[in-house]
């Protein structure tokens, strides 16, 4: 277990005083929906309940879209399979007719299931090619409907469900579609504000560095499918209550549109845009009635207006804090003498070996019979040419490649080539030569990714916000700043990461890996754009770090760095072994000096 000082916990009217900046706008919305049934009629009742049914869905599906990135355009099948679902059960057309209350959860089960079948290609295909696959699934779902006559009606329909009083009125259902709309939001606002939408993000923005802290790509858009398809087939059972006879025709591509759109022009990685898009492109078909049958073109111009004019969406136009303006003379001042508060002091132990290593791309041998060992408490510099092989070794370490050849052992223990989201829990941690990070997220936010793996929380604990999810949060905060400190990044915790300069990105990375406690740190060219004093005081962080028994292989094109801080270095050319020594031994070897260091 990792050892962190955790802050005391907030009391209850300090914690509520916090998250109230963030509250204010939903309880907005929820109020203005709760006051109109008295200043409306009917008409309005169908509007807004029509709006609460596909806030339902999209709710859901903005997971999908908006945190985990993957442009699901065709889930208007996984409403049709709700709504078919509910009537099809509530008519008894296959079994014995069941309550309206009770055929909502076996279509929200349904949904689940084909949520994660809609949401398996995910785990390979991207962008417009997993689109094409969700419209493809609701090109089927509608054919099955055509045809399954005898369950379905075919093209005929069939009636929806009808609920039991007090939900038998327009403004009784409309109540009840409130209700669920804000249970949605609860659900999926936790969601967001947890390690799993952290994580999604992460996936989204930062694949690799997501893999390298440990998280897992499948068992999150899993999870993630399960939540938006049982919401989403909700949603159709609602839906198939409003419309009271449903067809094929009611489940049209426009439908698809509206949410994906609704999703967009609220912004990603927000709850509250998404939610006010969704009811902004619910009443602005009425507003402009006339214009029915241009609804398609008028949401492709409102699309291009929203990527052109605000690519940030409405949640960008409504972010006043990143707004503020930054202190142009920051200046990073690592404090190493912190760790000790939040980093355990290991008493050595295993050490990181590689032996014979052998990697090719094509004809191109990348790393020839490698051996390296990385010992605890030590720091190995790998020094080399450009093209060397010195970031493959990483990447080979870190399970990014699988080599072809040789072994690699922790100690006793093999470590299996590939892999990468595995070596987080195996206690290696690792930064980039670019660095990886999220920058629509805050500062704290992407150094708390990296402490995923340490939450105790299942995912439904954190999307019913029970409380060892909340321990989780307050520990990985508390965590998350105490490591800010260390690097000297500290008063930048809330800014958002895409604000920040080079460097400072640099030390946010350093402050992610940490976040695992590792056994290893690989840091691949750490100090690359840094001045003259920061590279000093990311030489006495890397020392600070190795003082406390972490083994660290460093690559660095930086000699000075390297021969100051390093006890071991190894020097790579054309991906064989040029020498490897001490600092001193290194200097002196003829052949590194023509091939590396020159005259």
């Amino acid at each position: 277990m990792t050892s962190v000082t955790v802050t005391p916990p907030r009391s209850e009217p300090s914690a509520f005083r916090a998250v109230l900046p963030q509250l204010v706008p939903f309880l907005c919305v929820f109020a203005v929906a709760m006051i109109l049934p008295f200043v409306s009629n009917d008409y309005w009742a169908l509007i807004g309940t029509r709006a609460a049914i596909y806030w339902v869905l999209v709710s859901g599906l903005n997971l999908v879209v908006g945190f985990a990135g993957h442009l699901a355009i065709g889930y208007v099948a996984l409403l049709t399979l709700g709504a078919y679902t509910t009537s099809v059960l509530v008519a008894g057309n296959v079994m014995p007719a069941v309550p309206v209350f009770a055929a909502l959860p076996i279509a929200a089960v349904v949904g689940a299931v084909f949520g994660v079948v809609v949401g398996l290609p995910a785990l390979r295909l991207r962008t417009f090619y997993f689109a094409m696959s969700t419209l493809g699934f609701a090109t089927i779902v509608t054919q099955i409907a055509l045809a399954w006559q005898s369950v379905t009606g075919g093209g005929i329909g069939i009636a929806g469900p009808e609920f039991p009083a007090p939900f038998n009125t327009a403004w009784g259902y409309y109540y009840l579609c409130i209700g669920l709309a804000a249970v949605s939001t609860w659900i999926s606002a936790n969601i967001a504000h947890s390690r799993f939408g952290r994580a999604l993000v992460a996936l989204r923005d930062a694949e690799v560095a997501a893999e390298a802290t440990g998280i897992s790509k499948p068992r999150m858009l899993i999870a993630i499918f399960l939540l938006a398809g049982a919401l989403a087939a909700i949603a159709g059972g609602l839906f198939a209550s409003l419309q009271t006879y449903i067809t094929p025709d009611a489940f049209t591509f426009d439908l698809s549109v509206l949410f994906f759109i609704a999703i967009l022009i609220g912004g990603r990685g927000s709850i509250l845009g998404p939610l006010l898009g969704t009811i902004i492109l619910t009443i602005l078909p009425e507003l402009a009635a006339p214009l029915a049958a241009w609804s398609t073109f008028l949401y492709a111009v409102l699309l291009l207006v929203i990527v052109l004019v605000i690519p940030g969406g409405i949640a960008a136009l409504l972010d006043f804090r990143n707004r503020r303006p930054l202190p142009s003379n920051r200046a990073i001042l690592p404090r190493p003498a912190a760790l000790g508060d939040i980093v355990r002091k290991r008493a050595g132990g295993k050490t990181l070996s590689l032996r014979g290593i052998a990697l090719s791309f094509g004809n191109v041998r990348a790393i020839d019979g490698l051996d390296l060992d990385v010992a605890p408490g030590r720091i190995h510099g790998l020094i080399g040419p450009n093209g060397s092989g010195k970031t493959t070794t990483l990447n080979v370490i870190s399970g990014y490649y699988a080599a072809k050849g040789g072994t690699m052992t922790l100690g006793d223990d093999a470590l299996p080539p590939g892999m990468p989201a595995l070596r987080a829990a195996r206690g290696i941690a690792r930064t980039f030569q670019t660095p990886r990070v999220i920058g629509e997220a805050s500062v704290l936010q992407n150094v708390m990714i990296g402490g995923t793996i340490e939450g105790e929380a299942s995912f439904v604990e954190a999307l019913l916000s029970l409380p060892r999810h909340h321990r989780d949060e307050r520990m990985l905060a508390a965590k998350a700043r105490g490591l800010l400190g260390v690097v000297g990044l500290e008063t930048l915790a809330d800014v958002r990461a895409d604000r920040l300069q080079h460097s400072e990105l640099r030390f946010i990375e350093i402050a992610r890996a940490l976040m695992l406690d590792p056994d290893f740190l690989l840091l691949d060219e750490p100090a690359a754009g840094l001045s003259a004093d920061e590279i000093d005081r990311l030489a006495a962080l890397i020392k600070a770090i190795c003082a406390r028994g972490t083994g660290v292989l460093l690559v660095e094109h930086h000699a000075d760095l390297i021969f100051a801080i390093c006890d071991q270095i190894t020097v790579l050319n054309l991906g064989r072994i040029l020498a490897a020594g001490t600092a001193a031994e290194i200097r002196s070897h003829k052949e590194v000096v023509s091939a590396y260091l020159g005259a």
